[in-house]
């Protein structure tokens, strides 16, 4: 029986399977919301959907689908919201940002190199694989660079999304448990302009925004270019008093489910025995490189001025738009949390470049 398809994103999907999908992670993140975990819609989506798609689960003779390109149109909309967050105050507090900046050059080939030994030694995965998938950041540029190098494209792929996911499993989770009650968007924590009053003029303020900034960044080769580059525009229109609205509730919460089920279906088609070794792999890599990142917090978080948590985040070996998502929900500094992922994602590909060089020649 043939199926109906759409065509969403430059992407076609059989149209029964994506309803199921669709549905599958809007009732995983109602659960997710009943039971109060923070960033409700995003975990929600991400453990249903993943779940369906590890066990195969057949949706009207379909596996799980998404448009996972539909999430480069709503992922500015995070961008423009933590622009929003830009005031004179913050832009002079950023100058006492240099120590934790320095803890970050100390971090990351920390963090690499840890993850790396736990996929070669334990994982038994050869040296390119085990390298580019350890990598603590750039995530497109790690498969990228790890396919020309001659690593698994499946573990690869695999390893590497499940960093993503499981910063965003175990983060939010540990801080809510750390701080011994509900946090973030599970107490109904916002952007601090999501409730004003928007008018016709803030929404084409920050429309304009939103898509300048991404054909900007894009244009000059951004890291991440689709979230900072309305980070910084957005920022730019906020500090000039052109507007002091931000994204409406909603369509951040929307956001957070389109990032989930985007990032659920990436489980799809593979083998289970291979998926469970490497999601077993992957949860001990990224607990022990967040091990790191608590003790960067510990130590940094006084020389800064911002908190533990924080400090945490701007560490977690997460993207920038996941570890930004769960800055907003944490109610902390979300731009000092952004602009640390950026630079970790730069410093972490350059690092990897250059120290690949020499191992890969010697391999």
């Amino acid at each position: 029986m043939p199926h109906h398809e759409i065509a969403i994103a430059g992407e076609r999907h059989a149209l029964v399977p994506l309803i199921g999908t669709i549905l599958l992670g809007a009732a995983g993140g109602w659960v997710a919301s009943l039971i109060g975990t923070p960033l409700p819609w995003l975990l929600g989506a991400v453990v249903a959907v993943g779940t369906a798609a590890l066990l195969d689960l057949r949706l009207g003779g379909g596996t799980v689908t998404f448009p996972v390109r539909l999430r480069f149109l709503f992922v500015p909309i995070i961008g423009v919201g933590i622009g929003g967050a830009f005031t004179p105050e913050l832009i002079r507090a950023a100058a006492g940002w240099w120590p934790s900046l320095i803890g970050l050059f100390i971090y990351v080939p920390l963090a690499h190199a840890l993850a790396y030994l736990i996929y070669r030694r334990l994982g038994r995965y050869d040296r390119p694989t085990a390298y580019f998938s350890s990598m603590p950041g750039g995530l497109i540029e790690a498969i990228a660079m790890g396919e020309v190098a001659g690593a698994d494209r499946a573990v690869l792929n695999l390893l590497q999304f499940s960093r993503l996911i499981m910063c965003i499993l175990i983060v939010p989770l540990a801080v809510t448990a750390y701080e011994g009650f509900a946090v973030g968007s599970a107490a109904g924590v916002m952007l601090k302009g999501a409730l004003n009053p928007i008018g016709v003029w803030d929404v084409l303020v920050l429309l304009a925004a939103g898509a300048s900034g991404v054909l900007v960044a894009l244009r000059i080769g951004m890291p991440a270019a689709i979230i900072t580059g309305p980070i910084v525009m957005s920022g730019a229109v906020h500090l000039a008093g052109l507007t002091d609205a931000d994204p409406p509730a909603f369509l951040i919460q929307f956001t957070q489910f389109v990032v989930g089920c985007s990032l659920g279906v990436r489980f799809a088609g593979m083998g289970r025995r291979a998926a469970a070794k490497g999601l077993a792999m992957a949860f001990l890599s990224v607990a022990s490189v967040l091990l790191l990142a608590v003790l960067a917090g510990a130590v940094l978080y006084r020389a800064v001025g911002e908190s533990v948590e924080a400090v945490v985040l701007a560490f977690a070996p997460g993207g920038v738009t996941e570890m930004s998502l769960i800055a907003l929900s944490l109610n902390v500094s979300v731009v000092y949390v952004a602009a640390h992922h950026v630079v970790r994602i730069l410093y972490t590909v350059f690092i990897a470049r250059m120290v690949w060089l020499r191992i890969g020649r010697q391999g």
